[in-house]
């Protein structure tokens, strides 16, 4: 049953935390296996490929199942799946600590990934079956996707502490977490009502053609990072995505019981969401990457003074549950979310004209605003991917958020890579691998730029239609195809 009243009592406040502990898990898991990265590297004797594997692994994972696991909740139960699918993280992420081969790392990740892919659909299905449309539901989001956000920017300095003790840590303190949440969840979480279980069976042919779509194009993205290793091999994989997608919505119009609503795809308001977040989280993927190569490669920083460069950026664990709600209720999800775009976009454009010998001090302007960016833009994220999507569908809903922030990411490491491999110089010296930075530099600033000018279609809606810039529902939306 949903929590109905209008402010939190501690039963909803506790659920609040189980859910959002598991939320901030995943994003602390992925930033600290990137600083501990070198560390790996080092101990385990890894190639640079191998290296890239255990980070593509982990996207191949997330991205391809991501919808599966959005559709699962839907229909076998969020609360099952959320408790399932987090074991399976608590088991392979242990795992992964004992790895002594490359391949074992690879394993890991990879099924890590996919227990990802079906715990985050599930718990903001539940976070938003659990909460009563409304201010508490809004601040529930707000707070959820402080601590998604704060996960990962918080998991750069736990993980240049941990890496510092043994890089094995950064595989064992998620399982000590995993633990605790799921200890909570058990007696907290529980599925909102009675939950319709599907007339037919589970669309079997739908499950393997999206998840072979997702995997290839995922597969694709992450080869992008290396323009010269076999373009043939990598437009192959494009190719062979989108032609499982065209099969994929072939059988999805003909199934009585389909994967995917491809009606859901009408709402242009959810489809702005996704590209959105697909372009924000991707900028900001490629910029802390940049960022990362700049303050290690070229001024030789630590991985802790790094993680505590920009720690500054996770003062949106604060600000996202304290204004975003309040924010959000007075100008709507699409304003809100265009300032935090628009501050994003600045944030990127102020640290252009980094120098090799760039004091702190000139830095911090960049990562409060990026700050300040995350918390105006996530929250609004997270509660429009399932705005106007009937309950029933709200694992599907955000199954196509988190592939799209998923994507993102693999979107915007690949590109920065990309752009700034091919504008290194042959040299190799510190003013070449300077001057490439910056060039990559122009790829998150690009992106986010576009994200703000999609968003902004949605302002134009809110204004035509009398909101306050909240996303419009299309009729369509509630009906089947």
């Amino acid at each position: 049953m949903s929590i109905s009243n209008h402010r939190m009592d501690g039963r909803a406040r506790a659920v609040l935390f189980v859910l959002c502990g598991a939320i901030f898990l995943e994003g602390i898991d992925v930033a600290m296996l990137n600083v501990a990265l070198p560390s790996i590297r080092a101990d385990l004797g890894l190639s640079t490929g191998m290296l890239s594997g255990v980070v593509s692994a982990y996207v191949l994972g997330y991205g391809g199942f991501m919808l599966l696991g959005g559709r699962a909740a839907d229909l076998l139960g969020r609360r099952r799946m959320f408790l399932l699918w987090l074991v399976v993280f608590l088991v392979f992420s242990g795992l992964g600590g004992f790895a002594t081969e490359g391949w074992m790392l690879l394993v890991a990740r990879f099924v890590t990934g996919v227990a990802a892919a079906f715990l985050a659909p599930a718990g903001l299905s539940l976070i938003t079956t659990n909460f009563p449309e409304g201010p508490q539901r809004t601040r529930a989001l707000g707070i959820y996707a402080g601590m998604a956000a704060g996960g990962f920017t918080l998991g750069l300095v736990a993980g240049g502490l941990l890496t510092s003790i043994g890089w094995r840590w950064v595989f064992f303190a998620p399982v000590i977490m995993s633990a605790l949440i799921l200890a909570a969840a058990i007696p907290l979480v529980r599925d909102s009502g009675p939950r319709q279980r599907p007339t037919g069976g589970f669309d079997l042919a739908g499950a393997f053609s999206i998840t072979g779509a997702m995997l290839l194009l995922a597969y694709g993205v992450v080869r992008l990072e290396h323009p010269g290793d076999g373009p043939a091999a990598t437009a192959g994989a494009f190719l062979g995505g989108l032609l499982l997608l065209v099969v994929f919505a072939t059988i999805e119009r003909r199934s009585a019981n389909p994967l995917v609503r491809l009606g859901i795809l009408r709402n242009p308001a959810l489809v702005r969401t996704n590209l959105a977040a697909l372009l924000f989280v991707g900028s900001f993927a490629g910029f802390q990457f940049l960022v990362t190569l700049y303050l290690q490669e070229l001024r030789g920083w630590s991985a802790l003074q790094t993680g505590l460069a920009m720690l500054l950026i996770g003062l949106d664990v604060v600000l996202s549950p304290l204004l975003t709600p309040r924010l959000v209720d007075r100008f709507g999800n699409v304003r809100v979310l265009f300032g935090g775009l628009v501050l994003a976009a600045l944030s990127y454009a102020l640290f252009l004209p980094v120098g090799p010998d760039w004091t702190y001090a000139a830095m911090v302007p960049t990562m409060l605003l990026l700050g300040l960016a995350f918390s105006l833009a996530y929250g609004p994220l997270t509660m429009a991917g399932t705005d106007g999507v009937r309950e029933s569908e709200h694992g599907l809903a955000g199954g196509l958020l988190y592939t799209a922030i998923q994507f993102g990411t693999a979107l915007g490491l690949s590109a920065v890579t990309a752009v700034n491999v091919a504008a290194l110089a042959d040299d190799g010296s510190p003013g070449a691998a300077l001057d490439a930075l910056r060039s990559a530099l122009l790829v998150p600033l690009a992106l986010v730029v576009l994200g703000a000018a999609i968003t902004a279609f949605g302002l134009r809606s809110g204004r035509s239609t009398g909101t306050a810039g909240t996303i419009p529902v299309p009729a369509p939306v509630g009906a089947p195809t």
